[in-house]
């Protein structure tokens, strides 16, 4: 699911990618569904393609979002992104992820993190991890 929802460098919010023309991208708004054209020249990356670090390894996005949908019990954050402190966020970060790398995931990456996550569940958007079938 989270192949085709892509975070663009310079606009605010996730996008879904709608289809594909020669050297752009038709994308729509998973806030308001507004469709826009995203060029080549924008920097656009899938959020299947992100990772969180951990102490050993690198954790997908997809799975960090399912933990934080199975701490909230599918609800929107109860941790307001905009207004808590550094610490706040780190805490939460470790109920989510405990052995999320301190060094190395700063306190824009836990923002950005519940700010997507609280996006996609208000819009519907609840499955992070692709099912096996």
């Amino acid at each position: 699911m989270l192949k085709t929802i892509l975070a663009i460098s310079g606009k605010p919010g996730l996008y879904k990618l709608i289809s594909q023309a020669k050297g752009m991208l038709i994308v729509e708004s998973v806030a308001d569904k507004k469709r826009t054209p995203v060029y080549a020249s924008d920097k656009v990356i899938s959020l299947g393609d992100i990772a969180m670090y951990t102490d050993d390894d690198e954790v997908p996005l997809a799975n960090v979002l399912e933990a934080v949908k199975a701490k909230e019990n599918g609800a929107v954050a109860s941790l307001n992104y905009k207004t808590a402190s550094s610490e706040e966020l780190r805490a939460y970060m470790a109920e989510v992820l405990p052995e999320y790398d301190r060094d190395r995931v700063h306190t824009s990456d836990i923002k950005k993190l519940i700010q997507w996550y609280d996006l996609l569940i208000s819009n519907g958007e609840t499955e992070f991890v692709e099912s096996a079938e």
